[in-house]
């Protein structure tokens, strides 16, 4: 009965691709003043999570160092470049986005943490545990 349960695969997921996200953005802000550097960000969780297709984008390893996952595409496959903003040295970093979307990632993940959360306590509920 409690062999897979998909609130926790997806609540898994969806804790992965925001800190993927995360890290994307602070590579963004490291680059702030590099010159000809091109913002980039992924795709929401809605548009990269799939449940019936075994879920490959978050097996995929981002650094050969990784010990789980292949390394064909991984986050770099995925990148959305984000040129609606560009400095005259031809640097598209808006800080102020970045922020922005360094709090969405952080809301996602307190999201995934609720979840699991939430769902482990049911799991305790319905075995009689408080």
């Amino acid at each position: 009965m409690f062999q897979k349960l998909a609130v926790f695969d997806t609540a898994q997921a969806m804790a992965m691709h925001a800190g993927q996200r995360q890290a994307v953005i602070a590579q963004n802000v490291a680059n702030a003043d590099t010159p000809g550097y091109v913002s980039r960000d992924l795709p929401s969780f809605t548009e990269v999570y799939a449940p019936g297709e075994g879920n490959a984008f978050m097996q995929r390893a981002t650094r050969s160092t990784h010990m789980h996952g292949d390394r064909s595409g991984g986050v770099d496959g995925m990148m959305i470049e984000d040129k609606t903003f560009a400095s005259p040295d031809g640097n598209s970093v808006s800080l102020e986005t970045e922020m922005l979307r360094a709090t969405e990632a952080k809301r996602q993940h307190d999201r995934s943490l609720a979840i699991y959360k939430s769902a482990m306590n049911v799991l305790r509920s319905s075995l009689g545990r408080q």
